[in-house]
């Protein structure tokens, strides 16, 4: 049976790990914290639309607190983004898409403003049939929880605003799994002309709120605005083909069908072009056609 000394050593060795691990992830914080500052001046200065990977450390908090062993190699968990509006929206909606003070990437028009219905049969719900080099992507747009995104991303569809254009970013890293479009550039800093203001799932959280910009899971098969700060959503999407951690300041505003899903399979599986976990997909990937059905 251990001695008192044998204890208060026990419990000092313990107290030491859980100080250490401590002021690890404090360390990490600190690290990604200053890279995420370094990326958020090349934004502006590029008029980039980017997504941030979060920092995948290790919160062993509740652990020490129940005195068990935490591995500095398991995967943390995070909570899934709201499976939709807690209040329905008005029947219908007046949305603005104010100029961003740059030339659009390709003419063409800003949506309309008045009258944006979220709900009806025809208003909800609405598929998309995506065509691309690598193989058809179709999506379901939810009008009901972003209808300013969807009559965004529908009129420039109608336009023609996607025929022919890139997608210019794949990103492979284990919490962020994602292939971004929209950009007629195939730059990352292109845009309609216009910006517009987040939806759902942001406008669920009081601005004070921290959980705000806590990491959350956008699960696969989620369709989301990509964009380069609050309210400056554009014309830049991504697909989500693998869980993929984020604060959730991305506007959801629809989702990817099974074949959807296989196409961009096929694309992550090649990679990224050079090797890299994030930038061009090695599998040269262009939109055609981005139509109703």
């Amino acid at each position: 049976m251990p001695s008192n000394a044998q204890r208060r050593n026990a419990a000092k060795r313990k107290l030491e790990r859980q100080l250490e691990r401590r002021a690890e992830r404090e360390r990490k914080r600190r690290r990604t914290t200053i890279a995420l500052s370094a990326l958020g001046v090349i934004v502006v200065v590029g008029a980039g639309v980017a997504l941030w990977a979060v920092n995948s450390g290790n919160d062993d908090t509740a652990s020490e607190a129940s005195g068990a062993e935490t591995s500095e190699s398991e995967t943390p968990e995070y909570p899934a983004i709201p499976a939709g509006r807690s209040e329905p929206l008005p029947e219908s909606v007046t949305c603005s898409y104010p100029a961003d003070g740059r030339e659009p990437a390709k003419p063409v028009e800003p949506p309309r403003t008045d009258g944006i219905l979220t709900t009806g049969e025809a208003n909800t719900d609405i598929s998309v049939s995506m065509e691309t080099t690598q193989g058809n992507v179709g999506l379901v747009l939810h009008n009901d929880d972003a209808p300013c995104t969807v009559n965004s991303f529908l009129s420039l569809a109608s336009q023609g605003y996607f025929d022919d254009t890139t997608c210019h970013r794949l990103t492979t890293s284990p919490m962020l799994q994602v292939l971004q479009c929209g950009d007629p550039t195939g730059s990352g800093s292109g845009g309609p002309g216009y910006q517009f203001a987040n939806e759902f799932p942001t406008d669920q959280y009081a601005p004070e709120d921290p959980a705000a910009q806590e990491p959350a899971t956008y699960p696969r098969g989620t369709l989301a605005m990509a964009n380069a700060g609050p309210d400056t959503n554009g014309s830049q999407f991504f697909l989500v083909y693998g869980d993929s951690v984020l604060p959730p300041q991305y506007t959801v505003f629809g989702t990817i069908d099974e074949t959807g899903l296989e196409t961009l399979d096929k694309i992550a599986a090649a990679g990224v072009a050079g090797g890299a976990g994030d930038g061009a997909p090695a599998l040269e990937t262009s939109l055609t056609s981005v139509r109703m059905d």
